[in-house]
C-alpha cells in the first residue's frame, strides 16, 4: 500500500481497556494518519473504567469460572448498565480524539444489529461448588458488516463489544474475540490488538513472530489470562481471512510495519 492512496479495506484495532489512559498524543497521531488512508473500526474494553467505577469489580467475586475453566465476568443487567456507562464515556474521549486529528468517527453499541451471540454457559464454579447461574455472556455467532454503513478512510467506527442474544437480551462478549469476528465480517487485511505489553513472551523471550499453529500450541499449554484469550482471537481472525494479526503496545504504522510488538501469521 502506497502512503498517499486509499483503500477500501478497513483495519480493525482493539483498544485494551487498561492501557488507553496511557495512549499518549502521538499514539493517536499516527491512528489518524493511518485512518486517512484505510477505514478503522476501533474495538474497545473496558476493564480498568469498569473497575474504577464501582470498587466491587476489582474483587475476585465478580469473575466466575465455568467447568472448562475459562473465566468471565460475573455479568447482570447492572453489570451491563455499568458497562454503557463507563463505555459512553470513554466513547466521547475516544471520538474526540479523532475528531481534532480530522478523522470523522461514530459510536457504535455492538447490541444495535453488529453482534449476535449465541447461548452462554450456565454452570459456574461458586464457593467450590458448580453451581447454574444466569450469567449475561454469550459466544459471538455471528456480525452483520451492514451495520457499519460508512467505511470509508478518514471515517471511524468505536465499537462498545456488546451482543443480543436469540433471546433479545443484551449480553457481554469478549472484546478480542469481538474484534477478530468483526475484522473477519469486514474483510479486514489486519487486526491489531492494542494491550499494555511490548509482546508476546515465550518462556520470558519476546517473540517477534510466531506461526498460528505456534500460537495455538502456546495458548493451550503456557499462556495465561488476557494473552490466553488474545491467541484465540488472533487464531480466529486468521481462520476468517485476515491477513495477519498483530499484538503490542506501541503505535498502530509501527506494529503493522513489524518494527514492533508480534506478528501473528497463517503459515
Amino acid at each position: 500500500m502506497s502512503e498517499t492512496t486509499p483503500v477500501s479495506t478497513p483495519t480493525v484495532v482493539k483498544l485494551g481497556g487498561s492501557c488507553l489512559d496511557d495512549l499518549a498524543g502521538g499514539w493517536w497521531d499516527d491512528l489518524a494518519r493511518h485512518g486517512r488512508e484505510r477505514p478503522l473500526v476501533l474495538v474497545h474494553g473496558w476493564s480498568k473504567p469498569l473497575k474504577q467505577l464501582r470498587p466491587r469489580y476489582s474483587e475476585p467475586s465478580a469473575i466466575l469460572r465455568d467447568r472448562y475453566g475459562n473465566q468471565s465476568r460475573w455479568t447482570t443487567p447492572e453489570v451491563i448498565a455499568d458497562i454503557k456507562t463507563v463505555s459512553a464515556r470513554l466513547g466521547e474521549d475516544v471520538l474526540g480524539r479523532l475528531e481534532q486529528r480530522g478523522i470523522t468517527a461514530e459510536r457504535l453499541v455492538g447490541s444495535d444489529g453488529l453482534v449476535a451471540a449465541g447461548e452462554g454457559e450456565r454452570w459456574w464454579w461458586q464457593d467450590k461448588q458448580l453451581v447454574e447461574l444466569e450469567n449475561l455472556v454469550g459466544p459471538i455467532t455471528r456480525v452483520d458488516p451492514s451495520a457499519l454503513k460508512n467505511l470509508q478512510p478518514g471515517h471511524a467506527y468505536l465499537v462498545t463489544p456488546l451482543a443480543r442474544n436469540a433471546a433479545g437480551k443484551e449480553v457481554n462478549t469478549d472484546a478480542d474475540r469481538a474484534a477478530a469476528a468483526i475484522a473477519g465480517a469486514t474483510g479486514a487485511g489486519h487486526l491489531v490488538l492494542v494491550t499494555d505489553v511490548a509482546h508476546l513472551l515465550v518462556d520470558g523471550e519476546p517473540v517477534r513472530r510466531i506461526t498460528a499453529k505456534a500460537a495455538a500450541a502456546f495458548r493451550d499449554k503456557g499462556a495465561t489470562g488476557g494473552m490466553r484469550k488474545k491467541l484465540r482471537a488472533a487464531g480466529e481472525a486468521l481462520d476468517a481471512g485476515v491477513e495477519h494479526v498483530v499484538i503490542g503496545s506501541a503505535a498502530v504504522t509501527d506494529l503493522l510495519a513489524a518494527h514492533t510488538g508480534t506478528v501473528i501469521t497463517r503459515t
